[in-house]
């Protein structure tokens, strides 16, 4: 197949696009409040985003990162409220082959969602308890996910290693993030304060801290 005429002046090299980018971003985001562990992940989520006013949006936990890595060297799975983030982060960078696994397609939850009458989100959430203890979460769809899993755990249920708590939404958004951030447990977290977020934030924070790379 022939390639049809170049019309308009655009960089075609994936690995300059690639650099330049990052470089970008590095040059205007204001990274200086985040602590350096957590860098790089924020600037691959706002890569994700397009928007480098989201470094002021962000915040970590101190033990997040570290945290994160260690679960995921462990072999700890990746626990997920949406298949759009499962799909997005990729295998290869997961250090130990770990599972990703999301349960809203699971038969049990139209019915579970249905009979403790709340979204199918939050009621696949009760199905990551053999899973959960010391595993990595990644929320980026619902808010009702997130508060469901601060309830689990609240009620005595296992903890996961670290959360990535960036839910969008105009409803419960950012108040399920100020939860998490307020939580007794000093679980760490990552969040994105305000009503942004979605599966692209909460992939691409999961492919940063499955390997510690530079960029």
């Amino acid at each position: 197949m022939n390639r049809p005429p170049k019309l308009y002046d655009y960089c075609t090299d994936g690995a300059e696009i690639y650099r330049q980018s990052f470089a970008m971003i590095r040059a205007e985001a204001d990274l200086s409040a985040l602590p350096e562990t957590a860098r790089t992940v924020a600037v691959r989520m706002i890569h994700a985003s397009g928007d480098v006013t989201l470094a002021d949006a962000l915040a970590f936990h101190p033990r997040l990162v570290a945290a994160a890595r260690s679960a995921l060297q462990a072999g700890r799975p990746v626990l997920t409220d949406a298949t759009m983030i499962a799909s997005g982060v990729t295998r290869a960078r997961l250090p130990r082959d770990n599972q990703v696994l999301c349960y809203l397609r699971d038969p049990s939850v139209p019915g579970l969602a249905e009979q403790w009458q709340t979204t199918r989100s939050a009621a696949a959430v009760s199905l990551w308890q053999e899973h959960l203890d010391g595993a990595v979460v990644a929320i980026g769809n619902a808010p009702t996910a997130l508060f469901q899993l601060l309830e689990l755990i609240a009620a005595g249920g296992p903890r996961p290693a670290a959360i990535v708590g960036v839910p969008v939404g105009f409803v419960g958004s950012a108040e399920s993030k100020q939860a998490l951030v307020g939580n007794p447990f000093d679980l760490p977290y990552l969040v994105v304060h305000g009503r942004r977020g979605g599966s692209a934030l909460a992939a691409s924070a999961i492919n940063a801290l499955a390997r510690e790379q530079e960029i």
